[in-house]
């Protein structure tokens, strides 16, 4: 995609790779969101085990066909089990124990009959068959599907990205984010010439007699819906070890063939981007699955321990600096934006799309963090204030419950600017680097809430922040500190804000720094001068300032 780069145009750019629009407006939902979006009673009664997931790739007319295997545990006595595939693509058949299973089609959902009785503690598994030619991804990966293209050789060059709109758009499965699989299968099968790169470990490649191979990969990680990708070309491939803080680490990069020599050169902030993110929130989630870096032809995509990869070995996004402040060209966004999802989306992940912030709040602050690591605090609060030009207000962070839908785009760099204010709350560098640890190491390959979230950042700083939550989450309002000058008084308040708002903010004037801590009443100080004009806040807090009379 060719777009000419200017600050409004990058943001634009930027807020279609989020799969968020610039003109979010509210919308009236269907049955089909509530179905997608909720944890139905027929979905609430299973607990999802494994996926044994094969795929015949058929390059040439673009269908995919092939079976799913689930595996299951039986938590309620219930017959109806809720499969998602979306129209297109089409079961052809289901079996449970050699015996053929009804099932009927509502819009993008399958209903099961089975049988079978389930009985609560049963382990089972249903084998799904399916085909169908998936949707096209038109502007991928803003929205979802399947990327046809060729290679400058003519090759082609195949690509999975479905965040959003889900992974039942190119396979049958449980498409909600608070249920995942303890562990996953995945057997590709493409043309000889072709190299399919998936998910996990590669177990092995079957040579099949009909000119195709497959190649298997097993991930033995939870690991959530959307994460799970097919990327088919003619790559090349070349590794190495980290030594991390959990021992070795598999380190893997595929790339196009002729692509090789600068993948190398511009890879090598890989290890970067790992030293740093270990130190700030623990150990890498998923050793024994790996870590890939694989060439698409699109932007890239968080999949897990399959970092997908499209930023043309340019540092910044696209060559560009999305904060202005001249550090975003100091590293390669997608590197490092979609790996530190690997923590904020892979190891922790939002149970409704809802709480998408907490999967890109945090990753977005985690760009920050990289440039604090490598280049110091003052270089990386440049950094996240220069991205607030790309905050709107539209709208709240926090989107609908159980209708499958986000919030605002502000999710991003609002987000990480929340983030950055209560880091200077904290007043604790290591304090807050042991609470971002301690968020994926107690919410370690889970599903989690915003509130979970909140809840343990309260708890762990021992500081009131659910005001603070509150008005930035669930609110599309700056507060603002207002103040006037009487009497050589200062009279000062939150306004713009919710009631409980409370927020202790620090002042400069003059080269003097004054700790306040105001509320939405009038409070007095006794500092002001007869020639006082104004006061201004501290940079490091996202907060406007305005002095009435």
């Amino acid at each position: 995609m060719t777009i000419p780069f200017n600050r409004n145009s990058i943001f634009f750019l930027f807020l279609l790779f989020c799969g968020l629009s610039p003109n979010l407006s509210a919308q009236d939902f269907d049955l089909q969101d509530t179905l997608r979006g909720s944890i139905t009673p027929e979905r609430a009664w299973w607990d999802l085990t494994h996926y044994d997931l094969h795929i015949d790739v058929n390059i040439e007319d673009r269908i995919l066909a092939g079976h799913n295997t689930i595996s299951y545990k039986v938590l309620e006595a219930q017959q109806v089990m809720q499969i998602d595939l979306q129209e297109p693509m089409q079961i052809d058949q289901v079996e449970q124990n050699g015996q053929q299973v009804k099932f009927k089609r509502l819009g993008n959902v399958f209903y099961l009959k089975f049988k079978e009785e389930q009985k609560v503690g049963d382990i089972k598994q249903v084998k799904i068959t399916y085909s169908g030619k998936p949707t096209r991804a038109v502007r991928p990966p803003w929205d979802g599907g399947l990327t046809w293209t060729t290679d400058d050789n003519a090759n082609p060059f195949v690509a999975t990205s479905c965040q959003g709109d889900g992974a039942s758009m190119w396979w049958p499965c449980k498409d909600h984010m608070y249920d995942e699989p303890d562990s996953m299968l995945m057997s590709i099968t493409v043309p000889e010439n072709l190299l399919d790169v998936s998910n996990g470990q590669l177990r092995e490649v079957i040579e099949q007699e009909n000119g195709k191979k497959t190649f298997v990969w097993a991930v033995v990680n939870p690991i959530n819906n959307y994460g799970v990708n097919i990327n088919i070309a003619d790559y090349a491939h070349f590794s190495e070890v980290y030594e991390g803080e959990k021992g070795d680490l598999d380190v893997d990069y595929w790339v196009l063939s002729y692509n090789e020599e600068k993948a190398r050169e511009q890879f090598e902030q890989v290890p970067m981007m790992l030293k740093a993110f270990e130190h700030w929130f623990g150990p890498y989630p998923f050793y024994e699955d790996g870590y890939k870096l694989v060439e698409v032809p699109y932007l890239g995509m968080e999949h897990q321990s399959s970092v997908t990869y499209g930023n043309r070995y340019k540092n910044g996004y696209l060559g560009n600096d999305l904060s202005g402040s001249g550090w975003g060209k100091k590293f390669d966004f997608i590197i490092i934006h979609e790996s530190g999802h690997e923590w904020f989306a892979n190891n922790i992940t939002y149970k409704d799309i809802a709480d998408m912030w907490v999967h890109e709040g945090f990753t977005a602050y985690s760009e920050n963090l990289y440039v604090d690591y490598y280049y110091g605090k003052e270089a990386s609060a440049d950094y996240v204030i220069g991205t607030r030009k790309n905050i709107r207000n539209d709208k709240p962070i926090i989107g609908p419950y159980n209708v499958n839908q986000s919030g605002s785009g502000d999710m991003y760099y609002k987000g990480a600017n929340m983030l950055h204010t209560i880091r200077e709350l904290v007043d604790d560098d290591e304090k807050w680097r042991s609470v971002l640890r301690g968020l994926n190491e107690t919410f370690y390959h889970q599903t989690v809430t915003t509130e979970q979230i909140e809840n343990f950042i309260i708890d762990k700083t021992g500081l009131d922040l659910q005001p603070i939550f509150d008005q930035y989450l669930r609110t599309s309002d700056i507060a603002v500190l207002e103040y006037s000058v009487k009497r050589k008084k200062i009279m000062y308040r939150w306004t713009n804000c919710i009631e409980s708002f409370n927020m202790p903010v620090v002042i400069e004037h003059k080269g003097e720094r004054l700790a306040l801590n105001p509320t939405t009443d009038f409070q007095k100080t006794k500092l002001a001068e007869k020639s006082m004009n104004k006061w201004k806040v501290d940079r490091d807090y996202y907060v406007d300032i305005k002095r009435v009379k």
